[in-house]
Parts: C-alpha cells; structure tokens; sequence
C-alpha cells in the first residue's frame, strides 16, 4: 500500500486534507523519517495529484481494538450498549466483509450491515460465516446483502490476492505475518512453501525479494486460483514460483532441500517432520496451541531436531487468538551450521 511522505511541518495539514478527501487510511500508522513523515494513504490515482512523493511502503497496522472499533462508534447511535457488547470481529477481504452475528444481534443485521458500509464505504457484499466443512475447512458463508458472490480481488503488501472464500480457505489476518517473513528473507534464498493455498506467502515474499520460491497445493481450486494470482502480479514481482498440484505430504519427499521452509500448516495436521528435514537454514512452521503448551509444542520441535541430527535454535511467537486461550503461534525455527 501507498504512503505520501510529507514535509514533517506540512504533516497535520496535509493529514487533515487526506481525511477530508476520503484518501488516509486510518487502518496503519504514520512513520516519522529524518524531515519527513510517510502518510498511509488508499490506494487511489487522485493521491497522485496531490504534488507529493508517493512510495511503495507497507506501513504497520494499527492495533485491531483501534480498527474494529470505527464500527462500534458508528453503530452507538443505532444499537444499545448492552447489544454493542455482543459485536464480534469480522474480516474485510477485497470488498467483502465477512462478519458474525451472534443469537442477542440477529434482530439488528440490517443495522450492522448499513454500519459496515459506513465504515467501508467499497463493500459490495456482506456475508457471514458458518462452519468449516471438508478436508479444506473451507466455510459455508451466506449472503446477507449485496452481490451474490464469493470472490474477489484481495489487495496487501503491493500485490493483489484472487480468491474465492467458497473454494479455498484465506486469512486476511496474516497480512502483517506475511510481510515479516518477507523482511527475513534474504535475496537469493531457495524457498519451499507447503500448504501454499492461493499463494498470500509466495507472493509477497516474491514482491520484494528476489528469490526462488517452490509452493504446494493440494485442493485444485486453490491451486488454480494461485496460477491466476502469479499472472496477476507478474509485473510486481521480483521473485520466481514454481507451483505444484499435490499433496504436501508425498510432493515433498520428491523435493531437495531448501535454504527456508515456510509451513502455514491447516490444523490437525502434523508436518513437524517432513517439513524440518526439508530446511537446511530456517524453519516457519504455523500451529494452533493452547497458551499452556507452548513450551511443550517448543520442546517438541527441539526433540524432533535432535532426532534429526539438527542443531537448532526455536522461537515460538503468537501470530494470532484462535479461541479463549488457543493461539495461532509460528515457531521460527534457525538451523546451526
């Protein structure tokens, strides 16, 4: 996404012009360099015209408490405080929002949805969310306004992401833990991705590293999907993907060794194994834990290091909550000699 760097005299200002214009975006924060300050602006041709620099910088997000709570504020004037504690989370992929209504909101969803598209004035569909289903724990989703589809074009970290959320599963939350991976990979790195879906990891590692990345996919839509999306992006991307149909499991006996694993691993699948002896530098393996395992799940990886004659260093950090108490976590794992 787009900054404008701003003299740091003309930041507020021009600030409150961007606000005006409907161009800042409120979702990531401004950062101060020497005179300057990079302004978050929307990715819009008018921001052009505004006598500026415009950079292609991923700024960092805001805190999700300051993004979610744009609708709680829209919504105070329409629902009680009794019912505003009922709000859940929800995503935006593309111009889709995809929200919960729990049993205490369902007599407001006409309120919620006219909410949203205050606060998200692109939307074009808004749907909400059932259960997963299938060896792809792809969700059931219904429509509860707006066009009756389910795909979109999803923008983050300088590329665009097709995806259909009735045929492959994508997690817009993960926009921040992609563009940290993409920060540690180095130039030149060989990079092997399992469980790549529609390629969100690929693809933004590719576009700002200059690397040789192999994914994995074993559900055809996705992998279809993902064949589109490296065309989409082939002007942006300075790195290679070479894109295999299979499953993870057999493909990767099959595969060399690479500098770096990456393993957004779908739970209740155990690739600790395979994916390690894959890793000759590094290893990014994704898990859901409960907070008071942890440490076992850290053990776990140092044992299996050890089973394979590795020397490792492991670090385990919370990407995101699952559940109460149940944590999405990567364990970045650092391979000695």
């Amino acid at each position: 996404m787009p900054a404008l760097k701003v003299p740091k005299r003309e930041a507020e200002p021009v600030k409150r012009k961007l606000k005006k214009l409907g161009l800042y975006d409120g979702k990531r924060r401004p950062r101060r360099k020497g005179e300057f300050v990079l302004l978050p602006v929307t990715d819009d041709p008018a921001v052009r015209g505004l006598g500026y620099e415009v950079l292609p910088l991923e700024l960092p997000l805001r805190p999700e408490r300051q993004i979610y709570k744009n609708l709680e504020s829209v919504l105070a004037e329409r629902l009680t405080p009794e019912e505003l504690k009922h709000l859940r989370r929800y995503d935006v992929v593309g111009d889709i929002a995809v929200v919960q209504i729990p049993r205490e909101l369902r007599h407001r969803v006409d309120d919620i949805v006219w909410g949203l598209r205050k606060v998200h004035p692109f939307l074009k569909v808004v749907a909400q969310k059932g259960f997963h289903e299938g060896a792809f724990r792809i969700r059931e989703y219904s429509i509860i306004w707006g066009e009756r589809r389910l795909e979109t074009v999803h923008k983050e970290n300088g590329v665009e992401i097709k995806v259909d959320l009735s045929k492959a599963f994508f997690n817009p939350r993960m926009k921040g833990e992609r563009y940290r991976l993409a920060q540690l990979v180095r130039d030149g790195e060989r990079v092997l991705i399992p469980f790549a879906g529609v390629l969100p990891y690929a693809l933004v590692i590719a576009r700002y590293k200059k690397v040789k990345i192999t994914a994995v996919e074993l559900n055809e839509d996705a992998y279809r999907l993902g064949l589109e999306n490296i065309e989409l992006n082939r002007k942006r991307l300075k790195g290679e993907i070479e894109f295999i149909h299979g499953d993870a499991f057999s493909v990767l006996r099959e595969l060399p060794t690479y500098d770096r694993v990456i393993s957004p691993t779908p739970r209740d699948v155990d690739a600790l194994a395979i994916t390690l002896s894959k890793a000759e530098r590094w290893l990014h393996y994704y898990d859901f834990i409960h907070e008071a395992e942890i440490e076992d799940f850290k053990e776990r990886i140092m044992e299996e290091c050890s089973r394979q004659g590795k020397e490792c260093e492991v670090r385990v950090k919370k990407v995101s909550d699952f559940k109460p108490r149940v944590f999405k976590v990567c364990a970045d794992v650092r391979i000695k000699g």
